[in-house]
């Protein structure tokens, strides 16, 4: 692995982390909170960033450069049974190895032990990639689809409310953290692989709007967990030091990341064949994964959670708390760069629309989105109002506007809320809406849970809403342009 292509990705991760950070050490530096938090998080953003750099190097060259290959092999193979085994198992391992999914569970585990919530999961997301990826394949509507598993999962969701209305929140919240920088760009290719193979000029289009489909499984499957739990405050443990977290990381990742590497291996065997150094290549690459995971997590954990948490406390206290609504806000709209899920994601956008939908627009589309999700996240914890005020209406809105705005807008925007949803997002905005939530001793499941949940269903109006003005833009070229050949046709021009 080249040293520039190593400093390239680690100044992006720097770049990436770097506003967020700032305004974390300096908001922690203001409030004076204690001494040994603020060198956690010190050397917790440090491995963050080491993570995130050996992370996306490993798993473009791993994950990502094998996803397309499936994707075009299990077309090719022609049979039903085979497409929906790999699909199934791709969306379940894929599942197990995301960072994102084991910060939610860890903070969980009180309510739900982390292997029962992170298989169920698993089996969710990999469900909705079968149903996806036969959607490409049957070239069947996606607002359609959208439509009709929305109206399930919130039938399901109000069942729920019933008997276990602690669960609903952190079912939608299980939804986004699933889908980030494991899940995004490796379904995205897998999609891409599939919608090549079929060849005909949607197939670009089609590789979009499989990560908003995906995201719904875990939802449903953690609401059905909520059927025969019943409901514990979680509690939350800021004991646990660096070693400890870094030695339970390197186990549990292990574990996570082993189905993979044999998934590939039965694969080179059976179907890509690829050469000894091309295989080399990869296995270096999904140790460059692991290791970044590993970091990752450790500094996730043992660094963005505690001060998350203390941040969220002290504001909690202040006779004029409502302030933790605009610093949620901040929070939000700086922390969007930093989740490696997005930039994936941004990039593959700039490339299919061929820069016409450019990196910028869409980062900045996506950072005023999930300001306003932790602004209204926020405004639950102060006050204690239903998540289904919110999220109804809102996924309402969204699934509305599918049918005004240009499809390829509708797709991203589905995929950009699971992309938006990532690790950082759990392991900061999460301790600092339950923080806040534990000090002013309102219910930590049913009013600090469900942020990630807004995160995740925001950009799905943002950018609908900026697709609509694209559209009304080109409208209105054409009109002028219509206006301007009749000009000349009468006459009109000298």
């Amino acid at each position: 692995m080249g040293v520039k292509i190593i400093l390239g990705k680690l100044l992006e991760s720097i770049k990436a982390t770097l506003p967020i950070s700032v305004i974390i050490l300096g908001v922690s530096l203001i409030i004076q909170i204690d001494t040994p938090l603020i060198i956690s998080f010190i050397i917790g953003d440090i491995l963050l960033i080491l993570g995130l750099t050996l992370f996306s190097i490993g798993s473009s060259a791993s994950m990502v450069s094998i996803a397309e290959s499936i994707g075009i092999y299990i077309v090719k193979k022609r049979s039903l049974w085979i497409y929906i085994l790999v699909a199934f198992l791709v969306g379940f391992m894929i599942t197990i190895a995301e960072p994102a999914l084991w910060v939610l569970a860890d903070q969980f585990k009180t309510v739900v032990t982390e292997p029962v919530l992170i298989f169920s999961v698993s089996v969710g997301v990999g469900s909705f990639v079968v149903l996806a990826l036969l959607r490409i394949l049957t070239q069947f509507r996606l607002s359609t689809l959208f439509m009709i598993s929305y109206f399930i999962l919130f039938l399901v969701a109000i069942i729920v409310a019933q008997f276990n209305p602690e669960f609903i929140p952190v079912a939608f919240d299980s939804g986004g953290v699933t889908t980030g920088p494991m899940a995004v760009p490796f379904i995205m290719a897998l999609g891409f692989g599939i919608s090549k193979s079929r060849g005909d000029r949607a197939s670009e289009e089609d590789s979009f709007g499989l990560i908003g489909v995906a995201s719904i499984g875990p939802i449903l499957s953690v609401l059905i967990l909520g059927l025969f739990y019943e409901p514990v405050i979680p509690i939350s443990d800021t004991s646990t030091t660096f070693m400890e977290y870094l030695v339970m990381n390197l186990i549990q990742m292990a574990i996570a990341i082993l189905p993979f590497v044999l998934f590939f291996t039965i694969f080179q065997l059976i179907a890509f064949k690829l050469n000894k150094k091309r295989v080399i290549t990869i296995l270096i690459a999904f140790v460059y994964t692991y290791v970044g995971l590993v970091l990752f997590l450790t500094g996730a954990n043992a660094g963005l959670v505690n001060i998350g948490h203390a941040i969220g406390n002290y504001f909690a206290n202040l006779d004029f708390n409502w302030i933790l609504i605009p610093l949620g806000m901040i929070f939000g709209f700086t922390i969007v760069a930093a989740e490696p899920s997005v930039v994936a994601l941004n990039r593959q956008v700039e490339e299919v629309s061929a820069g016409a939908i450019s990196r910028k627009f869409m980062m900045a589309s996506l950072s005023v989105g999930v300001s306003i999700a932790i602004g209204l996240a926020i405004l639950r914890v102060i006050t204690g109002i239903s998540i289904f005020y919110i999220l109804i209406p809102g996924y309402i809105l969204a699934i509305v506007l599918t049918q005004f705005t240009p499809k390829i807008f509708s797709s991203i925007a589905f995929d950009s809320g699971g992309a938006v949803s990532g690790a950082m997002t759990s392991a900061f905005l999460m301790p600092f809406a339950l923080g806040a939530s534990s000090t002013l001793g309102t219910n930590i499941l049913l009013d600090a849970f469900g942020l990630v949940a807004f995160v995740a269903m925001t950009p799905l109006i943002t950018i609908q809403l900026l697709g609509l003005i694209y559209k009304m833009k080109q409208q209105k070229i054409q009109v002028t342009d219509i206006d301007d050949d009749i000009m000349d046709l009468s006459g009109g021009k000298k």
